[in-house]
């Protein structure tokens, strides 16, 4: 038996070392003819580097919005209700759901480790030494911060006792801090928001504006509102925060949901309410295409931004064919010497369809690198506060997959026109 198999192991290994020094030859090859037709190669790589440019950003700041980064650490079992549809026969009332909603009908539910009630982040004034300082306040309990992953930079999260007995304590941000005390502590100190007084417990790092559940300036309890009306409301003004035992229970916690919201009381001009707990995805992807009662809203959207993604290509690359096309007219005599001695169809195929690829992966390279430069001066700008994009490995991930698509795509039709060139007809000059 040994001695069956042992000749096998030289003839693998030639054929592996034949296909890597082709494939060697094949890319030595396709610099020497990017580097000898020097404008073509100008006018590819920045139509390339162009397309995948905008495509990688795009990525970058889908990806920053709706991936995991701190504080949303725990995607994979959190859900969040940050819209709700109360509908009757002649009135509909679409927005953010209302206290009474959540406190009165969703504690409980089986499956869900902690759930938070929190509050849109809505604009408030300071007058603090002379300065008129405008901040985002949050309003929410205890279980937000055990939800959340917040990182403390000084002190730490109110607690339950806090919110129950409405006392003015409030965690801040960083920017927050700057502005109050400068390069100074804060623990401990005072800041007037919105006419009330809180003393400062905690201070976190900035959660980007487009972070909408993490996001805010001030965060203080709940309890601390200048009335009680909000907890009457079934409709307006908050939002619910789901942890889940489990990434399994989702299901199941969608379908407790749901039966729970058939025996809600609804005011008398609605009959039918909608809402589902899900990932912050998938809810901004109901609210984009306005269906909330899609099965999966999040799978659509992605289809339709991948649909789109590769649409914005198809105009670009169907410009390189036409540029690959007239470059095969130069390199039909080329063509017609490697047919006459000996290459295959294949051989031609792989070839020119190396070079494209090659090609769009180099415009690839330059598109990273143009959006990580692009990236920073937006994070410096302060175009959307306390936003920190970057490039990552997700990123650089779906830049390559554009680029190899983009290379195929505008490669494989005039590759393999070039190949089914004969002999004759290529030392001609002729393409078929």
């Amino acid at each position: 038996m040994a001695n069956a198999i042992a000749p096998r192991i030289p003839a693998q290994a030639g054929i592996q070392l034949k296909e890597k020094s082709m494939l060697i030859n094949y890319l030595k090859l396709s610099l020497k003819i990017l580097g000898r037709r020097k404008f073509f190669t100008f006018v590819s790589l920045f139509g390339i580097g162009f397309t995948l440019l905008v495509l990688t950003l795009a990525a970058a700041i889908l990806d920053h919005i709706f991936s995991s980064y701190p504080p949303e650490t725990r995607g994979d079992r959190t859900l969040v209700v940050d819209n709700v549809r109360m509908q009757g026969k002649d009135s509909m009332s679409t927005g953010p759901g209302g206290y009474a909603l959540y406190d009165r009908y969703m504690r409980g539910i089986p499956g869900v480790e902690r759930m938070s009630i929190l509050s849109q982040p809505e604009t408030v004034i300071s007058y603090w030494k002379g300065a008129r300082l405008k901040s985002l306040i949050k309003r929410t309990d205890a279980d937000f911060f055990r939800i959340l992953d917040f990182e403390f930079i000084e002190g730490g999260p109110f607690g339950e006792a806090d919110v129950s007995e409405a006392r003015f304590v409030a965690v801040i941000n960083e920017t927050t801090r700057a502005k109050f005390f400068g390069a100074g502590p804060a623990l401990g100190q005072a800041i007037e928001a919105d006419g009330q007084t809180f003393k400062v417990v905690g201070v976190v790092p900035d959660v980007p504006i487009f972070r909408l559940m993490a996001t805010g300036d001030i965060y203080v309890p709940t309890t601390t509102a200048k009335s009680d009306e909000y907890k009457a409301r079934l409709r307006g003004g908050f939002f619910a925060l789901f942890l889940l035992r489990d990434k399994g229970a989702v299901e199941s916690v969608q379908q407790e949901f749901k039966v729970r919201l058939g025996k809600i009381d609804l005011p008398p001009q609605f009959d039918r309410i909608y809402a589902v707990p899900e990932t912050f995805f998938a809810s901004f992807a109901r609210l984009f295409i306005g269906d909330f009662q899609a099965e999966d809203a999040g799978g659509r959207l992605l289809a339709i931004l991948l649909t789109a993604a590769a649409l914005f290509m198809i105009l670009p690359a169907v410009n390189l064919v036409n540029l690959n096309v007239s470059r095969a007219l130069e390199r039909a005599s080329e063509i017609g010497v490697r047919r006459a001695f000996g290459a295959s169809a294949s051989d031609l195929l792989l070839q020119f369809l190396f070079e494209n690829v090659v090609l769009s992966v180099v415009g690839g390279l330059l598109a990273l690198v143009s959006s990580a430069a692009l990236l920073a001066l937006l994070n410096r700008s302060d175009l959307v506060p306390y936003a920190h994009f970057s490039l990552n490995w997700r990123i650089a991930a779906w830049g390559f997959a554009f680029a190899l698509a983009f290379g195929v795509i505008s490669g494989v039709w005039p590759a393999w026109r070039l190949s089914r060139l004969t002999p004759i007809q290529a030392l001609a000059g002729g393409v078929k």
